[in-house]
């Protein structure tokens, strides 16, 4: 069995790991032409079902690694409002467990943790331009002129997927009417002072009138702003960070990152062309009337980490005919950062799909079958996950009303800091709030076997 990987983001080479350690041919086709390139984003939370699955595809020393290279775990849950006054805190667990946990990761180096063992796997500078079917087989071509053929396409490339937008045209996605600032500052003794000090050591949200949203992580990691250890940490983890080549890509040190959102209508109409400091500018003129410590924040932004992202969704899809082609992650199911369960539910794909195909290895299914069982079941949380998500995030909530708005605020605010005096409610918020993170224990857990034969990856 040969697999064809089209798209080298973070469900597709975790689904690489799990098949190249079952023994399953596996290439990946990444558009990009170097694996320095397309490093953008900042934190992603990786929740315990992110974290099995990757615990279950990865070989060990390399999920050693990931978890070496997280962020310090943050100690709060932070609800704000545009003044830096608090609404609810909530205490976060702390979690030795390596892997029943929640983690603060940088995107960036998440990516070049995945890529690593991955060298003769990915293939770069590969754009995807369109695939034939013609039987049992499947051939992917790209924009260099060069094809591969194999058993099993997989769609890992991205929300604007060419491989849907050819087999699934009635697949579509639209606009949430929320977009999206970011931007990121290093931490310096100016930076750590602007807030206070459950911010710096949480997740903190400011919700803010005119549906205003601002989300702030505080990222610290075990090497300092040079890319020296710091010291402290166990000889285990820096042996682990020292011997791991992707350290040399990482152009991430501590840093504040910041996401500022608003619907459309509140910002610039070109918006979406600005760059640099005409983004901080945009982000400082939505804020006028927040604290100075937090218009501080975005006057210290890096303008070279700032960029504006239009918010889009999926919209739910009936389940098609299976064939040799499929799809996994935000290439059928985009959805917004509003329960920040993206990258967790690939990686959930992306072990399923693994299982369906050790199954078909081994002679206990066959390929189209194994195939079908696994995309009834990523429809169903996939899109239950994109509906759940967009609820959260939408131009349609009653919170971005002029009038409306506000007492939706005022009375979310008021129900806020009523939990947050009374500590039982507080604790039943927390528990709620973790289990929804991680709940999908038997979905996510998997013992990779090796194979009996071990199959070469596949050749252009």
């Amino acid at each position: 069995m040969k697999v064809l990987v089209i798209g080298g983001g973070t469900g597709g080479l975790a689904l690489a790991h799990g098949l190249k350690r079952a023994g399953i041919g596996v290439t990946v086709f990444e558009r990009d032409a170097l694996r320095t390139d397309g490093l953008h984003g900042y934190r992603v939370g990786i929740d315990p079902d992110g974290s099995r699955a990757l615990h279950s595809l990865l070989p060990k020393e390399l999920y050693d690694t990931f978890v070496a290279t997280k962020a310090r775990d943050p100690k709060y849950f932070n609800m704000l409002t545009e003044d830096l006054k608090e609404v609810l805190s909530i205490d976060l667990p702390e979690s030795t467990d390596p892997v029943e946990s929640e983690k603060s990761i940088s995107r960036m180096t998440l990516r070049q943790v995945l890529l690593t063992g991955l060298e003769d796997v990915v293939e770069f500078g590969k754009e995807f331009t369109r695939f034939e079917q013609h039987g049992d087989q499947v051939t992917a071509y790209f924009a260099d002129g060069t094809h591969a053929t194999g058993d099993l396409l997989v769609a890992a490339d991205g929300a604007h997927s060419r491989v849907r937008r050819q087999y699934l045209p009635q697949a579509t996605t639209e606009e949430t009417g929320i977009i999206a600032l970011a931007g990121k500052l290093p931490i310096t003794a100016e930076s750590a002072k602007l807030v206070p000090p459950k911010v710096f050591e949480g997740i903190s949200m400011v919700n803010a009138p005119r549906g205003l949203f601002c989300i702030l992580h505080v990222m610290e990691f075990q090497w300092d702003r040079d890319g020296n250890l710091k010291h402290g940490i166990g000889g285990n983890t820096e042996e682990l960070i020292r011997g791991w080549p992707g350290l040399q890509f990482d152009n991430t040190r501590d840093y504040i990152n910041w996401g500022l959102s608003a619907t459309a209508d509140k910002l610039p109409a070109n918006v979406m062309d600005l760059r640099g400091r005409e983004l901080i500018d945009a982000a400082l003129d939505l804020t006028q009337d927040w604290h100075p410590n937090l218009r501080r924040l975005f006057e210290l932004t890096d303008p070279g980490t700032c960029f504006p992202v239009n918010i889009w969704t999926s919209v739910p899809l009936e389940p098609w005919e299976t064939t040799n082609v499929t799809l996994l992650g935000d290439a059928i199911h985009t959805m917004t950062p509003g329960r920040g369960v993206g990258a967790n539910t690939a990686l959930r794909d992306a072990v399923n799909l693994c299982r369906q195909l050790i199954e078909v290895r081994d002679g206990r299914q066959q390929l189209i079958p194994a195939v079908r069982e696994y995309e009834a079941k990523m429809i169903e949380y996939g899109f239950d996950a994109v509906l759940k998500s967009r609820a959260q995030m939408t131009a349609d909530d009653p919170i971005h009303k002029p009038v409306v708005g506000r007492l939706a605020l005022a009375g979310m605010r008021t129900a806020m800091r009523a939990v947050n005096h009374l500590p039982p409610a507080k604790r039943r918020m927390r528990d709620s709030m973790l289990a929804y993170r991680g709940a999908d224990r038997d979905d996510t857990a998997l013992e990779i076997t090796p194979a009996p034969i071990t199959t070469a990856p596949i050749s252009n």
